[in-house]
């Protein structure tokens, strides 16, 4: 017969301590929990609740700050505030439209870099003596100068180029993420945006709209790049021995494809259909690719994603094609069909294949200094992340430098440096012009700088937006750099 085990009773006392014990617990992890939020808080999320337009307290620093200047990288004011004869102040633009969209304005709301640079422009960190001695005497505090990535000569190279032609420009360093260029079209005058504001903001050609950022578009045969890494990746040793015979048309079932003015490329490899933007040739490469995989691999490449950029931008589109719909796989293969795009985030996808796979977040906002010139603040690049491998990057690139040297954009070959890119023309209304697109960087073997172009309505990507591009390789590797 076994003896049957008492249980344990707790004494009173016992049991409180064990409450007040589980209660500690409580009390700890929330302590922890909101040390790791404010850790959160200021290294994530700080200058975005601080930035934001809905702050209060931006209103009152406004009330007690000068607010401080905007400058290009070599130190040439592109926005500044004047303190008029009746004690008003009034923000000017010297440059008038040249960076009305990068820069953006600061009445009727804020934009560009007025938005983004908010707070440090209304802060001040001159000694505090002298902070006392004016706030005494009823004097405001000069604000902080804020120096941004922006080649003055560069975003005048690349608006000259692109004229009074729609579109948009994107110059970046790939292994930084530097934003050298920045150009919309049709622009408007910030100093004027107050007195304009509401012819502009119902304005048909849509003035206000930084088609650099926000502005999207069918990629046309730029998109070739991602099935191209799509064809790769499903088919690592295949692809290499790709053949294609182009006649100028692809039919499949029903459905015809024609490459650009049914040119009739002949025998193609991959590297010859691709520098030649063989619609025929990756239009049957569509049919071969799961398109599952493929919008896997856009999402990768940021497709449908937030993305890391400065100022405010649409999300481009990717909508996967079921496999079963032929008609919808060939158009978006060569970049037709539902698939939209920004200039920004083809910029980035090229610069990322530029730096051997790696993203670099694209910035704008260099450094920030007192009114006595000391420095507040830098900025620094930070990777994003790797969308590609190094081995992917460097294949696209070997292709790129192809279109260069025997295709589309044979119009950048020339003694002084290599470029590798990729042509595009988008059909966008039946009847029009197809935008013109060229997205590249160079030396094709040592990226120093990306651009990318967009034209709407233009015609031929290798026709309009490549002599745009190589007036600005030329301006920033042949030109000395201010």
């Amino acid at each position: 017969m076994t003896a049957k085990k008492k249980k344990k009773t707790l004494s009173p006392s016992e049991k409180s301590n064990r409450e007040i014990l589980r209660f500690t617990y409580v009390i700890v992890f929330l302590f922890l929990c909101m040390i790791g939020y404010e850790g959160f808080f200021l290294s994530q999320k700080r200058d975005e609740i601080i930035n934001n337009t809905y702050n209060s307290r931006l209103d009152s620093f406004a009330d007690r700050v000068i607010r401080g200047d905007i400058l290009s990288s070599d130190g040439q004011i592109l926005a500044q505030t004047q303190q008029q004869e009746d004690g008003t102040e009034l923000r000017s633009y010297p440059y008038g439209d040249l960076f009305a969209h990068v820069i953006g304005y600061s009445s009727m709301g804020k934009t560009g870099l007025e938005a983004q640079g908010n707070f440090y422009m209304l802060s001040s960190h001159i000694n505090l003596m002298e902070q006392v001695m004016r706030e005494f005497s009823g004097q405001k505090n000069p604000g902080d100068d804020l120096y941004t990535t922006l080649d003055l000569e560069l975003q005048k190279t690349a608006s000259d180029a692109l004229g009074d032609r729609k579109g948009a420009v994107v110059v970046m360093e790939p292994d930084t993420g530097r934003i050298l260029a920045m150009v919309s079209k049709p622009a408007y005058d910030p100093n004027q945006v107050q007195n304009q504001w509401d012819s502009l903001r119902t304005d048909s050609e849509s003035r206000l709209l930084n088609r650099a950022t926000q502005g999207v578009y069918p990629p046309g045969s730029t998109f070739k790049i991602i099935t191209l890494l799509e064809f790769m990746r499903e088919y690592p040793e295949e692809y290499r021995n790709f053949h294609y015979d182009c006649n100028g048309v692809l039919e499949q079932g029903d459905y015809t494809i024609q490459c650009y003015h049914k040119t009739a490329h002949g025998s193609q490899n991959l590297e010859e259909a691709f520098a030649n933007s063989c619609n025929g040739a990756f239009a049957a490469i569509g049919m071969m690719l799961d398109q599952k995989k493929l919008s896997g691999t856009t999402r990768e490449l940021l497709y449908d994603q937030n993305l890391p950029v400065p100022l405010s931008y649409s999300k481009s589109v990717f909508t996967e094609a079921a496999q079963d719909d032929t008609w919808q796989i060939l158009l978006t293969a060569i970049g037709q069909g539902k698939t939209q795009i920004t200039p920004m985030h083809s910029a980035m996808i090229t610069a990322a294949i530029a730096n051997g796979g790696t993203l670099m977040k694209p910035y704008l906002m260099d450094h920030v200094v007192n009114a006595a010139g000391e420095m507040v603040k830098a900025f620094t690049p930070e990777a994003y992340g790797n969308l590609m491998t190094a081995s992917e990057a460097e294949a696209l690139g070997t292709m790129m430098r192809a279109v260069v040297t025997e295709g589309t954009g044979s119009k950048l070959k020339n003694d002084q440096y290599t470029v590798a890119g990729k042509t595009g023309s988008a059909e966008f209304e039946t009847g029009k012009e197809t935008h013109a697109w060229f997205t590249g960087y160079a030396p094709a073997e040592n990226p120093q700088v990306c651009v990318t172009i967009i034209i709407e309505g233009a015609g031929a990507g290798g026709d309009y937006a490549v002599p745009i591009a190589k007036r600005i390789f030329d301006a920033y590797l042949t030109e000395p750099q201010s």
